[in-house]
């Protein structure tokens, strides 16, 4: 009687642990989810009016926007799990539901901050790979979305399941990115569009989520735990890519496909990636004739077009630290 006595004791104290962790982490959480960010940030240098839309809707694509607020802007859900979370992108367009009140002081903060107006924190934009992002740039994307015909969708708000606050606070899904944004920091200028190293080294941020920053890969923060390890991309001769050539190279981030001739895992993001143009990444659309914010907008529809819901515990490619393109890449 006294052992069965003592095991039931055991028991009721291992359950009080758990609870107790539970409701330690929920809190842990809750305060990361809710802090309060006061950020001024600078007005942008260049005139949004004045940006190109071709070139925004070129960025949309290749740092993966589309991935997660979908083609039409509109948002869509990218991780339905209920153990980890329900996560809807916010719709960026003028509609119901929309941004129609954000200036560009609020784009600059929730696309290079992770911080909405009211200074609360974005669940799992993956703001660190967009804070470099040049004045330039965000005003091409501001003018993009600018453009889209509105749609009226009302995006249901996050919700955390208990594993995803788990893996939150051991550091191993980045559902709160603006921790990891140095907000005080000055931003370097970004350097001229064109085919070179620091261009490069600039485009390349927005693949840091996966491979990694140092660009040695390994596991996916936020990734489905079927897939296999990021890439090696540093020049390692054996593990990386050093035998590769520039054409090895083009092929693999426009057709998916190694210098052996098999197809690489579908979660490298080839449909944003294969965007990127020869003469240096996102620079289509800067010269000749353009489509600029000033230009007549196309006309309202409704959110028919809607991202396909996820079956449960099968998050998008963007649910790593990008978004969630990493945001899983």
């Amino acid at each position: 009687m006294r052992a069965l006595r003592a095991v039931g004791w055991s028991a009721g104290a291992i359950v009080v642990v758990v609870l107790l962790l539970i409701l330690g982490g929920y809190g842990f959480s809750a305060r990361d989810f809710n802090r309060t960010y006061a950020l001024e940030v600078a007005p942008l240098r260049v005139t949004v009016a004045e940006s190109s839309v071709d070139v925004g809707a070129q960025i949309a694509r290749v740092r993966g926007c589309v991935d997660c607020h979908g083609e039409d802007g509109s948002g869509r859900e990218f991780i339905n799990d209920p153990a980890v979370g329900v996560l809807w992108a916010s719709n960026l367009t003028s509609g119901e539901g929309g941004i129609a009140g954000y200036g560009e002081a609020d784009w600059d903060r929730a696309v290079r901050h992770g911080v909405n107006r009211k200074g609360k924190p974005l669940i799992f934009m993956p703001s660190q790979e967009f804070w470099s992002l040049s004045d330039d740039d965000l005003a091409a994307l501001i003018a993009y979305y600018r453009s889209l015909p509105s749609v009226d969708a009302v995006r249901p708000g996050p919700r955390v399941g208990p594993l995803g606050r788990a893996l939150h606070l051991a550091g191993l899904l980045p559902l709160v990115p603006a921790r990891l944004v140095d907000h005080l920091a000055e931003r370097p200028e970004a350097p001229p569009v064109g085919a070179s190293a620091e261009y490069g080294a600039y485009l390349a941020t927005g693949c840091t989520g996966c491979h990694g920053p140092g660009f040695s890969g390994g596991r996916i923060p936020g990734g489905d735990p079927g897939w296999p390890a990021a890439s090696n991309l540093t020049p390692d001769p054996s593990t990386g890519i050093g035998g590769w050539s520039l054409a090895d190279l083009s092929t693999a981030l426009r057709e998916g496909v190694r210098p052996d001739g098999s197809m690489l895992d579908p979660a490298m993001p080839i449909a944003a990636t294969r965007h990127l143009t020869p003469a240096g990444g996102v620079s289509r659309g800067r010269a000749g004739a353009r489509r600029t914010a000033s230009s007549p907008r196309p006309p309202p529809r409704s959110a028919s077009k809607r991202g396909r819901a996820r079956s449960p515990g099968s998050p998008t490619r963007r649910a790593c630290p990008r978004a969630p393109r990493s945001r899983v890449c």
